[in-house]
């Protein structure tokens, strides 16, 4: 679905919380042409207010439930603090969001947990690792019951959303008076989900996988797999060269390998090297003299720069076995860059040298009281990124703060 971009003011303040999470983010389109509105508009910083009273027009029975919509849209937020690129702009570019209704909360909360294996999916694909905390109440998406996120620790040992999932309860229902027929005749409002990603995983994708050189994209996602560099000699007929080229390409592109010849005559082969590493390709095939003499291929992996020649009537199943071990490669040394800088402080006083220090995500006990989150936030000058989900203390351990056991662990550190 497109839904509007424009929200008037009072629809995005019918729900109180809601609003007031997001005053200070919101930018405001007053004039039309020469003449003033008579009531803002507001540039979609999230949806849930234009598509909740939409929805309550056409879902008005439980028969028409569940409702799941899905959109990519801008959304804009009036950042004051630096912002990077990607990484947290003004203009949010290609948020993905998803929109559920449903009948019961219980069907709502079966719908967070598909959400998160959806997400678990594909960071997997995209071999980039993720923490999976509950944020804490005060870090809760505005108006929702709970928010749960993924995170991921950047080479500067920040860390990076790069997801959210929200349980938004019936909160903006009972705010649009949105309600639908129960199959006794009464009336109920909805519960609504919502979760989404943005741009964020691009910058993640790049910076977890690139170099000094530039982005390392896994197989799986390249739009280019593979490029084919001839290497002319002089001594050897360039035509002979270029068929054999041809040839090459025309056979892993009829097995789907995405794949590109680099024919430019302006540029050396070490040129056209540095262009295609610049870019990410995961694999570069070299073809000169001796490759068509022996009817083979040099294939060069743009993730450790290792060399392998292989055998033309067999270089489809070989490209398909190298990039399979890239990804896992990838993988593997992506997940092992993230447990590294997961640690444990005994103390406060080592929490707060670790987050000095930038070492990435620290884990300690917390008993959940938000009067010691916040205290813990406050020791450390860093972030509570919430309850982990994806792991507990096997044993109660004390609360770093206050003392007493829990086995809930709580994530902290400097994030984007």
């Amino acid at each position: 679905m497109l839904f509007p971009q424009l929200i008037p003011e009072d629809a995005l303040a019918k729900e109180a919380e809601h609003i007031k999470g997001f005053s200070g983010e919101v930018f405001w389109v007053t004039q039309g042409g020469e003449r003033p509105l008579g009531i803002r508009l507001a540039l979609r910083p999230t949806s849930e207010a234009v598509i909740t009273p939409m929805v309550a027009m056409r879902a008005r029975s439980h028969r028409h439930l569940p409702v799941k919509y899905y959109q990519v849209v801008n959304i804009f937020r009036f950042e004051t603090k630096m912002t990077v690129p990607l990484i947290r702009d003004r203009e949010v570019l290609t948020f993905k969001e998803a929109h559920t209704f449903h009948a019961t909360h219980e069907e709502a909360e079966r719908q967070i947990e598909e959400a998160i294996s959806i997400y678990k999916r594909f960071f997997d694909e995209l071999s980039i690792p993720y923490l999976i905390s509950q944020r804490p109440e005060w870090d809760k998406f505005a108006g929702a019951l709970r928010t749960i996120s993924f995170d991921t620790i950047m080479p500067d040992g920040r860390t990076l959303q790069i997801a959210t999932v929200h349980d938004l309860g019936q909160n903006f229902a009972r705010a649009f008076e949105a309600t639908f027929e129960k199959p006794d005749g009464t009336h109920e409002y909805y519960w609504q989900t919502s979760y989404g990603i943005s741009g964020r995983v691009i910058a993640a994708l790049i910076a977890i996988h690139g170099d000094d050189i530039g982005p390392c994209l896994p197989p799986r996602v390249a739009p280019i797999q593979a490029v084919i560099v001839p290497i002319p000699k002089k001594e050897f007929p360039q035509n002979c060269l270029l068929d054999y080229v041809r040839v090459l390409e025309e056979r892993l592109r009829s097995k789907g390998v995405r794949v590109r010849s680099d024919l430019r005559e302006d540029l050396t082969p070490g040129a056209k090297y540095y262009w295609w590493d610049r870019r990410g390709v995961p694999l570069r095939l070299d073809v000169g003299p001796r490759e068509v003499e022996t009817n083979t291929v040099v294939v060069v992996r743009r993730d450790t720069g290792a060399r392998e020649t292989v055998a033309l009537e067999r270089v489809v199943a070989e490209l398909e076995r190298m990039m399979q071990k890239m990804q896992a490669d990838l993988r593997a040394r992506a997940w092992a860059f993230l447990r590294e800088n997961v640690h444990q402080p005994r103390s406060l006083e080592e929490l707060r040298s670790l987050i000095a220090e930038r070492r990435g995500v620290a884990e300690v006990p917390w008993c959940g009281d938000p009067d010691c989150g916040q205290e813990l936030e406050e020791y450390s000058e860093a972030k509570l990124l919430g309850i982990a989900l994806d792991r507990e203390f096997e044993t109660e351990q004390p609360c770093l703060v206050c003392g007493r056991p829990t086995r809930k662990v709580a994530r902290i550190a400097k994030r984007y």
